[in-house]
């Protein structure tokens, strides 16, 4: 499964086979699976925390228990704004599975991650993590053979 994506006005192209995983544990140690599982899940947590709407400070004369609502509230939002930022690990794991589609695709590109991100100002993960997960996706669906029981 191929997808050519827009990033930072490049024409990126993206595959994901079968190979894939092999070339990710060879390249950075790693498996693809667990990373890129950890990595949906942070990725969905950080939407929805992106939904967030600060709570609205009660006025000075307000009751105890509107008062103790509101810093719940508070709580809550802060938490939800810290969880809308992805982690340093979960940028590494985006940047290096993006660097191995597309290397897999276009084998003529640097042979390191660094140096193929060298190659862009800057974008905007939000937009093209969904691109690799759905494409991901669609591979492990089609390698995927069901086995009778």
């Amino acid at each position: 499964m191929t997808k050519v994506l827009t990033i930072d006005g490049k024409e990126v192209g993206f595959r994901a086979s079968a190979l894939v995983p092999r070339l990710y544990r060879h390249k950075m140690g790693r498996d693809i699976v667990r990373d890129l599982n950890a990595l949906k899940k942070s990725f969905d947590k950080a939407l929805k925390a992106t939904n967030a709407v600060a709570p609205v400070e009660p006025p000075e004369d307000a009751d105890d228990e509107t008062v103790a609502q509101y810093l719940l509230d508070l709580e809550a939002y802060e938490k939800a704004t810290q969880d809308a930022q992805l982690s340093v690990l979960d940028l590494e794991i985006f940047e290096n599975v993006a660097y191995i589609m597309a290397r897999h695709y276009d084998p003529k590109l640097p042979s390191t991650p660094e140096e193929w991100l060298e190659g862009f100002d800057v974008f905007s993960i939000y937009e093209i993590l969904p691109e690799i997960l759905a494409l991901w996706n669609l591979q492990e669906k089609t390698t995927s053979v069901p086995k009778n029981g």
